[in-house]
């Protein structure tokens, strides 16, 4: 089954319309991140993180800066600028006009038992055009389904939750308040004015998870926000844009991920720990409760503190 892509782009451009330096008439297909990029589409390359992603993607085109463009295949066509994201968000304003901003989805209507036989409705709970609801998932009272979301069979979606932009696996427990597929915090300072970022992306959340009340996770911007099966959060836990976390994790209670982080499968998080963004989270990792953690963690290690350290030296240094 083709997953949706739930933002509408405006007609196809000619990458000379949006950047006039580029002569050329080929219409961009899509703005996708280097790994996923395919031929016609346009990338962006701003982070010397990704230098192994920008070495073999497939676009056609790639917006960078005079540093990294030395990375870039000969084949793409680079387009040089001094704030990458900011001509990105700028490229994606044209393309997604609607994506900066939550606009209600004026298609939500009262749940129909008509149009789904085989689920459990609540009162007041409004669902929105083409959504797709498997067998037997129950729907809390005043939860909000907006358009095309596609939620799997044996799911328990709580009350007052709200899901857009989604794709939820089979099984799926999503307790009560949690807002799913937002907009996440994404803005380009600008002398006297904030650029919001336009998010294009999806959540994606794969079988047997459990999400715990009042939870928030972001749409990714470009790319996807995931999460891995088997995978737990506890209460109020914030996952922002672009995250990936893998199966079998257990989050507790109130721990935040900054965007576009990747975390490992078999990991476990403490309460309260904080991880900042674009980092690597290897397998069966453990972060201790109320940790910051500001760097790449390998596979296997136990880790705690803020900034946090392995959890032998953390000892050492708390005897101190």
């Amino acid at each position: 089954m083709k997953l949706p892509f739930f933002f509408k782009k405006k007609k196809s451009i000619p990458i000379s319309k949006i950047f006039p330096k580029i002569k050329s008439n080929i219409k961009i297909n899509s703005v996708a991140t280097l790994n996923k990029s395919n031929k016609y589409d346009l990338t962006f390359f701003d982070n010397i993180k990704y230098k192994d992603f920008a070495l073999n993607t497939k676009a056609s085109f790639c917006i960078t800066n005079e540093k990294l463009k030395k990375f870039l295949p000969d084949s793409i066509e680079k387009i040089i600028v001094k704030n990458v994201l900011f001509e990105l968000a700028k490229v994606l304003k044209k393309l997604y006009p609607s994506a900066d901003v939550d606009y209600p989805d004026t298609s939500l209507k009262l749940s129909s038992k008509g149009k789904f036989k085989h689920v459990k409705f609540g009162n007041n709970v409004l669902v929105g055009k083409n959504v797709k609801i498997g067998r037997n998932t129950l729907v809390g009272p005043n939860s909000i389904i907006e358009h095309d979301v596609i939620i799997g069979k044996n799911c328990v979606i709580g009350p007052d939750v709200i899901l857009k932009n989604s794709i939820i696996g089979d099984n799926v427990v999503i307790q009560s308040g949690c807002k799913i597929g937002l907009k996440g915090f994404g803005f380009i300072p600008i002398k006297d004015e904030n650029f919001k970022f336009p998010h294009i992306g999806r959540v994606l959340i794969n079988s047997n998870v459990e999400i715990a009340s009042g939870c928030t996770i972001d749409r990714g911007s470009v790319d996807d926000t995931e999460i891995g099966k088997n995978t737990y959060l506890d209460n109020q836990v914030h996952i922002a844009h672009n995250v990936k976390i893998g199966s079998n994790c257990m989050i507790a209670g109130q721990v935040g991920f900054a965007g576009s982080s990747t975390i490992g499968n078999n990991v476990s998080i403490g309460g309260q720990a904080g991880i900042s963004g674009h980092l690597t989270i290897g397998n069966n990792v453990k972060i201790g409760g109320g940790s910051g953690v500001v760097k790449d963690i390998e596979d296997n290690q136990i880790v705690m503190g803020y900034p946090a350290v392995p959890f032998k030296e953390f000892i050492k240094n708390w005897k101190k």
